[in-house]
């Protein structure tokens, strides 16, 4: 039975892959701020709770 399941998930992720619409979690090689350092670069972070930085405080 998981057997099954986990073939339908897999096929299901890789229509979505196949798709172009996979999520992949990028990781953040710094403190959560409003920059932020990922893949190499400074982006903006606005997919956080803290994007403005307000936390920090």
């Amino acid at each position: 039975m998981f057997t099954s399941m986990r073939e339908r998930l897999r096929t299901q992720l890789d229509e979505i892959d196949a798709a172009g619409t996979l999520k992949r979690e990028r990781p953040i090689t710094s403190p959560q701020a409003a920059a932020i350092r990922t893949g190499g670069r400074e982006v903006l972070n606005f997919c956080a709770n803290n994007y403005l930085g307000l936390a920090d405080h």
